[in-house]
């Protein structure tokens, strides 16, 4: 009587223990074992969407899995970023972040930023870094920098400037552009470089500061005529641009040095190694000769952080760089 007793509840014990084991057998399954999401928190066309199809593309063989590129783009990037940081934790929804909204927009939406990107998003690695190109549409008459400056001197508030958003590193540039020279530039935001640089093409609007990857086929089309880049030195690992002069030698003195970054994060919370199999991968891709040879043309340099932490170390570092350029240019979308 004893023995079927005990064997009875031994029976009965088992199937308890099964759904016990599932958390750990779960936590084993290799990842990904599925198409992980790359959020483009901006419109189709621009240079985060360039950036973030070259990548995706690229890390299909590295992860063993395709990288679906997902555009939600609005309000400076906050909604992509937004949906990110709200996501699962499972590494399957990945943010391709721009420094805009890593470092700048917390200043911009004092009151209704609606997450704290330290905090809510966890760092994977940077991607690719370069400054922005000055360009005017083609049919325009100004010749050089200081044609433009010469124009909006005569008219001020004539000349009208398209940017990607209010508090991007386009209209940031214009804002310490203006201030040093002395000029005043109309600035028209869209929902994203794409939509801006259609408004170039079709010459509702006069110029532009962007990112220049988005910028370059147009300028080798004949469409856009590039007067100046955002960096303090020339650009040249860009062949069309290395005559095109930099800030330091057009506004000497004004300290004017933009660089824009992308960099991918995910939520908060994701487990560590999936981070580490992420970052593994887009290592394996940014630090790739392909991967540059895209990039470079277009005038992005590959960047990368060696550790998740470096990257975190990093962004904390150009805090306080955004924030002045932010409260500078008096911007707010509050």
């Amino acid at each position: 009587m004893t023995i079927r007793r005990r064997s009875f509840l031994g029976a009965a014990a088992l199937p308890l223990a099964v759904p016990a084991l599932a958390p750990h057998a779960l936590a084993q399954a290799p990842y990904p074992n599925r198409s992980p999401r790359l959020v483009v928190p901006f419109a189709p066309g621009g240079a985060v969407d360039i950036t973030g199809r070259v990548l995706a593309e690229r890390l299909q063989p590295a992860l063993g899995q395709s990288v679906v590129v997902d555009n939600r783009g609005g309000a400076g990037g906050n909604i992509g970023a937004e949906f990110v940081a709200r996501s699962e934790k499972d590494g399957y929804t990945l943010l391709l972040a721009a420094v805009s909204i890593m470092a700048a927009n917390k200043y911009l939406y004092r009151r209704s930023m609606p997450i704290d990107p330290v905090r809510d998003l966890a760092p994977v690695t940077r991607v690719t870094t370069g400054t922005v190109l000055l360009v005017v549409n083609s049919q325009r008459p100004w010749q050089s920098f200081a044609d433009l400056v010469a124009a909006a001197k005569k008219d001020p508030g004539k000349i009208t400037m398209g940017s990607s958003g209010t508090g991007t590193v386009s209209h940031l540039t214009l804002s310490s552009v203006c201030r040093a020279a002395g000029i005043d530039i109309t600035h028209v935001p869209y929902r994203g470089g794409g939509p801006a640089i259609s408004d170039l093409v079709s010459g509702n609007i006069d110029m532009m500061f962007d990112v220049i990857p988005a910028l370059m086929p147009h300028v080798r089309e004949g469409r856009f005529r590039a007067l100046a880049v955002g960096s303090a030195e020339r650009v040249g690992y860009v062949p069309e641009l290395k005559d095109v002069p930099g800030m330091k030698e057009l506004l000497p003195g004004a300290g004017i040095d933009m660089q824009s970054w992308y960099a991918v994060n995910v939520p908060t919370g994701t487990p560590a190694p999936v981070i580490e199999r992420l970052h593994t991968a887009i290592l394996q891709v940014v630090k790739s000769d392909d991967f540059r040879s895209r990039l470079e043309p277009l005038g992005f340099t590959p960047v990368w952080d060696e550790t998740p932490a470096a990257y975190a170390a990093y962004l904390a570092q150009q805090d306080a760089v955004w924030k002045g350029l932010v409260e500078a240019s008096g911007a707010t979308l509050d």
